[in-house]
């Protein structure tokens, strides 16, 4: 019973056991396995390292996730860095091996065509080694990117260029998918920040070292000596070597290299970094965690590889991890997607399609960790761009002198942002001192500039070629205070030249020179071939002209100091003055009365007499001595106004110009005179319309002196035309013999010229902004070259008018309109009383129906009558009535009275006469001559 029951139990537990078994049987069915592709060239360095570190990451990542339920299962594939087997052995993957993603391939051009194939077959194509920014995931639905965008360092290799103040950098990259998709993104960056792209290199991978020699001869023949490399590590260590070879990594040259060569500067070799001394790289930035070193110091270990592990290893790492983390989402929901996965075609246009595929494709993305090489992700399928760190080859060694945070934040010198040292512009302050080539801390000029000076013959003052082809003057100084302005060396050479300057300039256009520096005009037909800077002196063209003096000879200068209208308007005023004084005096004073041609002689001589104040007759009424008293202030003024006038025009020397028409000129045929080798002959031919045959080049400031004195009827010339500062200068030394006259022609003045596009040009505007805004500078140069003779005849150059020295109405309108408005109001007041004073006598002796014309002569009989209740007649009138009828105390002094009487009779009695006769009558034209003197001596 025991043994059977001890059997049973035996059987239970055997049973039990087989049970465990079974279940831990099926649990390791449940694991999923997901084939994934891996297409590299494992016979590269870069596939070797990728394949190790992805092998690394799978151990990883399962031993740290043991629980998951899905695995993945890497076909590694060897593309041996070709299209079409990197192609093909995708598309066996895919029809074979049923892969649900293919990690890889290496190269851009391997990537495109891969991409397709996972497009047809709904297989995502991820790639951390693919970075060409033609490979857009935007456009590629199924294709992802696990590492930066090769566009996302040009911001930052932009941003070096702006602050070591670089305006000219040559490209250099190699003729491949990878060299040729970036230029744009880097042209453009270049351009943003003021500077250019003069000329471009592009290097066949397939090139041998004489070939290579060959470009490097021909960049090294440009003047430009900052080069931008863009190239694989391959053909960038051969490069370098070579380049050192050819003395092109000495002083005075600059090598950028951008992330493609910078990543693999640990695999190189120590003659290719020897050859790299002072180069600056820019790549992403990797934090050293503690993860990474662990990973570091496990991963050379199993690797005996020379080169060593890069960024691209650590980005082929993350991948996997990425992957996997993807795969366990969507296997979990998915774990059927393979079982009926069956191949039912055979070629490749019609490939089968993944069940699995779209769904990783979502899931992909969404993937954030901290992975090795810092922050893992994705923005639009592909990875988010992060820190570039800025270093300086050294020797054997990299030395980190700065980072690109971001567009916004720019280049600091510490990782740490700081918003102070960022804005200060100065480079020391964003970024450590570098190393430069030929071991030195001096910064590289962007090139040695060719600058082509013309040969000047006179006017010196301006520019002149010194020996050792050093050049002087106003136009040479001021180039060198604004070069001194520059926030960059500018190194140069001047090359003397003859010619014309429009023949110097094209000259730019064709290459032979990089700028020309001298007195060059701007004028808009010289634009197509150059870019001109701001004008650093004053513009316009005019003309010169002879001056003379004949106008002390004249006989007629008297009438010079007042103008025409100021003549007629003066005697005009005299007339009428007369003419009120003459109404306001004629009733109440004698010395106004008499014949009708008396009385005009009155008012003429009465007014004119006021020019000297000798007028005889007195006046008596009030409202004539207000406008006498204003008129002699009138007349005062007048008279010391003409007296200054004509005393400065017969003392002082006055210089008319002999010409100031051009239409003159022109008409009569006279020579024009023009500076040679200057843009004025053109100008006088296509704007003026002038004859070649009439224009005469001259060279000095004694040519143009000569000219003008010998006369157009000499074989001189009429006048001269040229740009304002030449004749002021001109004038300057001779400014008592010539004048500028006429209209001034528009130019720009003078400025440098450079060729066009140049970034140099804006630069050198901010230069001479600052030079021609200090005031005390621009003194100094002006004063060195020109002295103070330009001060001594400034006013010479005021347009001249014929009649600009007269005096005229509008001088004195003033005075005029108070004495005729005192005039009228007088006249008008006086009127208005004589009205008043008539009316009753008018009203009864004038009836209704009598003519206007009648009424009118009634009215003049009146006023040309004596007005004897006027104070002086009513005072005489009372002394004669005194005498005719003395009284009684008069009797009693009779005899003591007789001699005051005999003085007085003869006034008395022609008092009486007066006003008992009409002798005044002025309308009837009659007087009585005779005076009776009565006899009152006994």
């Amino acid at each position: 019973m025991m043994t059977n029951q001890k059997d049973i139990l035996s059987f239970f537990f055997i049973l039990s056991l087989a049970g465990l078994g079974n279940i831990q049987l099926s649990m390791a069915k449940e694991v999923i396995q997901i084939p994934v592709g891996v297409v590299l060239d494992l016979n590269s360095s870069v596939g070797a390292i990728a394949e190790s570190c992805m092998t690394m990451a799978l151990s990883d990542f399962y031993a740290k996730h043991a629980h998951y339920r899905t695995r993945l299962v890497l076909r590694p594939r060897n593309s041996a860095d070709d299209i079409v087997t990197a192609a093909s052995a995708a598309w066996y993957m895919m029809k074979k091996d049923k892969v649900q993603a293919i990690i890889g391939p290496q190269r851009s051009a391997e990537a495109k065509f891969v991409m397709e194939l996972g497009r047809k077959a709904k297989v995502p194509i991820i790639s951390f080694y693919a970075t060409s920014p033609s490979l857009s995931p935007s456009r590629s639905p199924f294709f992802v990117r696990t590492a930066f965008d090769d566009s996302a360092q040009v911001k930052a290799i932009a941003a070096i260029i702006e602050a070591y103040s670089w305006f000219e950098v040559v490209l250099v990259y190699e003729d491949t998918d990878y060299g040729n998709d970036l230029i744009p993104y880097l042209v453009d960056a270049i351009q943003e920040v003021g500077a250019r792209v003069p000329y471009r290199s592009v290097i066949s991978p397939s090139s041998n070292d004489s070939e290579i020699l060959g470009e490097l001869s021909r960049l090294n023949s440009n003047s430009t000596r900052i080069f931008l490399l863009h190239m694989t590590a391959s053909l960038g260590s051969k490069f370098f070597i070579l380049a050192n070879k050819a003395g092109m990594m000495s002083e005075g040259y600059a090598w950028i290299v951008t992330e493609g060569l910078s990543t693999f500067l640990d695999p190189v070799n120590s003659t290719t970094m020897d050859s790299m001394e002072g180069v600056l790289g820019v790549r992403p930035y990797v934090p050293m965690t503690k993860d990474l070193k662990d990973f570091q110091s496990r991963w050379k270990q199993p690797n005996k590889m020379t080169a060593g592990l890069n960024l691209f290893g650590l980005w082929a790492y993350d991948t996997v991890w990425a992957l996997a983390m993807a795969v366990e989402k969507v296997g979990t929901t998915s774990s059927s997607s393979m079982k009926h996965n069956t191949s039912r075609v055979i070629n490749l246009a019609s490939l089968e399609t993944s069940n699995m595929g779209k769904n990783l494709l979502e899931t992909i993305p969404s993937s954030k960790f901290q992975s090795l090489s810092g922050n893992f992700q994705l923005v639009k399928r592909q990875l988010e761009p992060s820190t570039f760190e800025i270093f300086n080859v050294i020797g054997n060694k990299e030395r980190i002198i700065g980072y690109w945070i971001d567009q916004q934040k720019g280049l600091s010198r510490q990782l740490k942002y700081d918003k102070s040292e960022a804005e200060k512009s100065d480079v020391k302050r964003r970024l450590k001192q570098p190393i430069w080539p030929g071991d030195t801390t001096d910064r590289p000029a962007t090139k040695k500039l060719r600058i082509g000076v013309p040969m000047k013959e006179g006017f010196n003052e301006f520019l002149k070629v010194e020996k050792n082809n050093n050049i002087s003057g106003f136009s040479a100084l001021v180039f060198f205070a604004a070069v001194n302005e520059l926030p960059f060396p500018l190194p140069h050479d001047f090359l003397p030249v003859n010619g014309t300057y429009d023949d110097l300039l094209c000259q730019i256009k064709k290459g032979t020179y990089d700028a020309v520096v001298g007195d060059t005009t701007i004028v808009a037909n010289r634009s197509p071939c150059v870019d001109f800077t701001l004008p650093y002196s004053e513009s316009g063209v005019s003309m010169v002209v002879l001056m003379e003096d004949n106008e002390r000879d004249n006989i007629w200068i008297f009438l010079k100091p007042l103008s025409l209208d100021l003549w007629l308007t003066t005697g005009a005023a005299f007339i009428f003055t007369g003419f009120v004084i003459w109404v306001l005096e004629h009733r109440v004073n004698s010395e106004f009365r008499g014949p009708p041609q008396q009385q005009l002689g009155v008012i003429l001589s009465f007014s004119f007499s006021t020019l000297v104040f000798a007028h005889r007759e007195k006046v008596v009424n009030n409202w004539s001595r207000l406008v006498l008293i204003i008129w002699v202030f009138v007349v005062l003024i007048l008279t010391q106004s003409y007296t200054a006038s004509l005393a400065s025009m017969l003392t002082v020397q006055r210089l008319q110009p002999v010409f100031t028409d051009i239409r003159e000129i022109k008409r009569n045929g006279y020579n024009i005179g023009y500076q040679k080798n200057s843009f004025i002959k053109g100008f006088l031919m296509d704007n003026l319309r002038f004859e070649v045959s009439k224009l005469k080049a001259l060279v000095t400031i004694e040519d143009y002196n000569h000219a003008l004195s010998k006369g157009t009827k000499n074989g001189g010339v009429a006048a001269i035309f040229d740009e304002i500062p030449y004749l002021k200068l001109f004038i300057a030394k001779n400014c008592s013999k010539y004048t500028m006259v006429g209209p001034t022609y528009k130019t720009d003045g003078f400025g440098f010229a450079f060729p066009r596009g140049s970034p140099l040009v804006s630069y050198m505007s901010r230069a001479i902004l600052n030079v021609t805004q200090d005031k005390s500078k621009m003194d100094s140069i002006e004063e060195k070259y020109f002295g103070n003779n330009q001060t001594i005849c400034d006013d010479q150059s005021a347009k001249i008018s014929s009649d600009g020295r007269s005096l005229h109405v509008y001088s004195f309108g003033g005075l005029f309109i108070i004495a005729g408005v005192v005039s009228m109001f007088s006249l008008l007041m006086y009127m208005y009383r004589f009205l008043c004073s008539q009316w009753p006598t008018l009203r009864t002796t004038i009836h209704s129906e009598n003519s206007f014309r009648w009424k009118m002569v009634e009215l003049a009989k009146h006023f040309d009558k004596k007005d004897l209740t006027s104070l002086p007649f009513t005072r005489r009138t009372s002394r004669v009535h005194a005498m005719d009828t003395p009284d009684e105390t008069a009797i009693g002094g009779l005899h003591d009275a007789n001699d005051m009487q005999n003085n007085s009779a003869l006034e008395n009695n022609i008092d009486v006469n007066e006003n008992e006769s009409n002798d005044g009558n002025i309308l009837s034209g009659h007087t009585d001559s005779s005076i009776h003197v009565p006899n009152l001596s006994s």
